[in-house]
């Protein structure tokens, strides 16, 4: 049985790695390689190096992604950050959740 282990990177290191051949994202203290991703973004891949080296979570929450999207990004995650590196995750809803929205309109009156 293969033990699995998760690579850890610092912010420091990942600085550099904000090119077209060695893009790196940090999302939610994730660390995604999107270079062979770029292409394929719907967005266009100048936003994706725009963010490249750098913490993405803001901007990546901002544009409200799909759960398809989410499941997508596993594909290119590669490690996670180091303790000391991370940042503390707000404890808000999701703008993403996938709950049904809630029927409007229809009352029934006694």
């Amino acid at each position: 049985m293969e033990a699995s282990c998760t690579r850890l990177f610092t912010r420091a290191e990942l600085k550099t790695r904000n090119k077209r051949e060695d893009a790196v994202l940090i999302i939610h203290n994730g660390v995604y390689d999107v270079s062979k991703f770029l292409e394929e973004h719907p967005g266009g891949e100048e936003v994706l190096l725009e963010q490249a080296g750098k913490d993405a979570t803001e901007p990546f929450e901002d544009v409200s992604h799909s759960s398809d999207a989410r499941a997508l990004m596993q594909k290119y995650k590669i490690g996670e950050l180091v303790e000391e590196d991370r940042t503390q995750e707000k404890t808000t809803t999701p703008s993403w959740t996938e709950d049904k929205p809630q029927e409007q309109g229809k009352c029934v009156l006694a």
